[in-house]
C-alpha cells in the first residue's frame, strides 16, 4: 500500500504555516492546526513544482526577521 504522502495519483494541497514553511498535504485529510491552504490542489508533482517556485527562502520567518534586525514578537509586545 502506498503512503498517502507519496501517492502520485492522489490530490494534494499546498499548506503554509505562520513561519512561512510549506508542506504537501493529502487533500482528503483535514488541514492540521497552524497550517493554511495556500497553493493549488492537484497532483503531487504539480504541488511540489508550485512549492519549488514559490518557497524560495527556506529560512523560517522568525529567523529572517532576526537576521534583518527586526525586533521579535516578544520585544514588540512589551
Amino acid at each position: 500500500m502506498t503512503s498517502p504522502f507519496e501517492d502520485n495519483e492522489s490530490d494534494y494541497l499546498v499548506l503554509i504555516n505562520d513561519e512561512g514553511q510549506h508542506s504537501l498535504w493529502p487533500a482528503f485529510r483535514d488541514i492540521p492546526d497552524g497550517w493554511t491552504a495556500i497553493g493549488p490542489q492537484g497532483k503531487r508533482q504539480d504541488c511540489l513544482d508550485w512549492i519549488e517556485t514559490h518557497w524560495t527562502d527556506m529560512r523560517p520567518k522568525s529567523l529572517i526577521e532576526k537576521m534583518n534586525g527586526l525586533p521579535d514578537a516578544k520585544v514588540q509586545a512589551e
